[in-house]
């Protein structure tokens, strides 16, 4: 796509992220990529997922080797892999479809991680076929990994440990609980006799696995679990009397502030709380893997919507917009956990000003729930304005709801040069046709349950048939 036109800037060499989103809504809605045709879209900054990346490994720096992996889940977009790829990350996958991806992004094998409570044989057998790290989620895969794991297999092999140190805030995001459904849970009954046991018996077995989880989770909870794992390696290493764990992932889960702009905490703060609850991590004697996701890319990327209607009702102002649960899904049905920061936009893409006005943001899905935001003072939006939700760069816009059989919004990443903020967007998804909604929902097998149902068929005394529809015969 072509440059945009210039927009007036901060006269600073290079715009703030509030300045480069300002930019990008306003020249995405000159061009047509946010409009009436176009009401809803996702973009990713790609400049900020640049100083993201560059954050973490500055954090990181040490005697140590690292392996920085994106969790493709916060953002399972094919392009926005290939730019972290390309910046030196590699990939925690959780699924097939996730490692197809990662595949199809250009991470190399030796750089992707394989995390899944329910991986199949199938999957196993191909992740160690490719020479993909594996992290075993309890003793039964273990085993299964026995049986599948090719001699000379590439592929480092770790085992998941469930450090049981508590729960943040949200339950649902937390990993470490006693009964979490992740892990060897470590301090139940001979857990961790059975662990050490496994390692004493398979020297192919060398990384060990910690994940506390992310948002709500204190930094000081995470480094709990961390400096669990470490304890547990060392333990085990002493009892064997040598480094058969030269390796610990350590997961990712770096929570994130949803309440400004401001990246909070910062990799540089979770680092030095690490050091405080395990020192010898950093010494170099074991290679560290990290996993992070919402970290990385929720403040690099917004979703922006036209509204379509406003109303008064019950006393209350509502803007009914194209974002809502389909694709800000987490906001929408956990509310107090998931809050999202608001802006107002008129209808050529400028900020709005105004008097502020208390106003729900509410989306298009057919339930009453369906509410991005409840009762935010912003300037009285109005039919053919824009409002933008920020902070949505990870698990949003990637992964949407088909809820109401609404297609796929478009996602696309944007850059803003120099001064003049001069704005360049690339495609990184195209919008979801009606004609791919309908082949996903089955139009391929149309006919497919009338076959079962030739028995069944209405007799005229059962009242009314519905009649074909136009074009296409009625079933025999």
């Amino acid at each position: 796509m072509p440059s945009a036109p210039l927009v007036p800037g901060s006269g600073t060499s290079r715009p703030s992220r509030p300045d480069r989103i300002t930019a990008a809504v306003r020249y995405a809605v000159e061009t047509g990529l946010l409009g009436a045709d176009r009401p809803v879209a996702g973009f990713v900054d790609t400049e900020g997922v640049h100083d993201s990346v560059t954050a973490l490994r500055e954090a990181f720096t040490g005697p140590y080797p690292v392996l920085h992996t994106f969790a493709a889940k916060a953002a399972s977009l094919v392009p926005v892999l290939r730019l972290l790829a390309d910046r030196g990350m590699g990939c925690e996958v959780a699924s097939p479809g996730e490692l197809r991806i990662a595949l199809d992004a250009g991470f190399a094998p030796a750089r992707i991680v394989l995390d899944s409570p329910a991986k199949t044989r199938e999957e196993i057998r191909r992740a160690l076929e490719l020479g993909v790290a594996v992290n075993a989620d309890n003793f039964d895969e273990l085993e299964r990994i026995d049986a599948l794991r090719p001699p000379h297999s590439r592929s480092t092999v770790g085992l998941r440990v469930n450090p049981q140190v508590g729960g943040g805030a949200i339950g649902a995001m937390s990993t470490a609980t006693d009964a979490s459904k992740f892990g060897v849970a470590l301090r139940d009954p001979g857990a961790r006799d059975r662990v050490a046991r496994a390692f004493a018996e398979r020297p192919w077995l060398s990384r060990l696995h910690t994940h506390v989880g992310s948002q709500g989770c204190p930094l000081e909870l995470i480094a709990a679990g961390v400096a669990e794992g470490y304890r547990l390696a060392e333990e085990i290493n002493g009892a064997l009397g040598a480094r058969r764990i030269t390796s610990l992932d350590i997961g990712g889960g770096l929570p994130v502030d949803f309440t400004d702009d401001a990246d909070r905490p910062t990799f540089a703060e979770y680092v030095s709380v690490l050091r405080t609850a395990a020192p010898g991590l950093f010494d170099g004697r074991y290679a560290l893997v990290t996993e992070f996701g919402r970290s990385l890319l929720a403040k690099n990327g917004f979703i922006g919507a036209l509204v379509e209607y406003t109303k008064e009702a019950g006393g209350r102002r509502i803007a009914l917009t194209h974002a809502g649960a389909q694709t800000a899904t987490r906001t929408v049905l956990m509310p107090d956990a998931w809050p999202l920061r608001v802006g107002a936009f008129d209808a050529t893409g400028r900020p709005k000003r105004g008097p502020a006005l208390v106003q729900d943001i509410a989306g298009p899905c057919c339930f009453a729930g369906d509410v991005v935001a409840w009762g935010r003072e912003l300037p009285e939006l109005s039919e053919g304005d824009f409002v933008v939700l920020y902070d949505t760069g990870a698990y949003y816009f990637s992964t949407p709801w088909g809820y109401n059989s609404l297609p796929r919004p478009a996602v696309h990443g944007f850059r803003v040069d120099g001064a003049e903020q001069g704005v360049r967007f690339a495609t990184v998804r195209d919008a979801q046709t009606l004609d791919s909604v309908s082949a996903e929902s089955g139009l391929g097998h149309v006919d497919a349950l009338l076959t079962l149902a030739d028995d069944t068929r209405p007799t005229p005394s059962d009242g009314p048939r519905t009649p074909p529809a136009p074009g296409r015969p009625e079933h025999p």
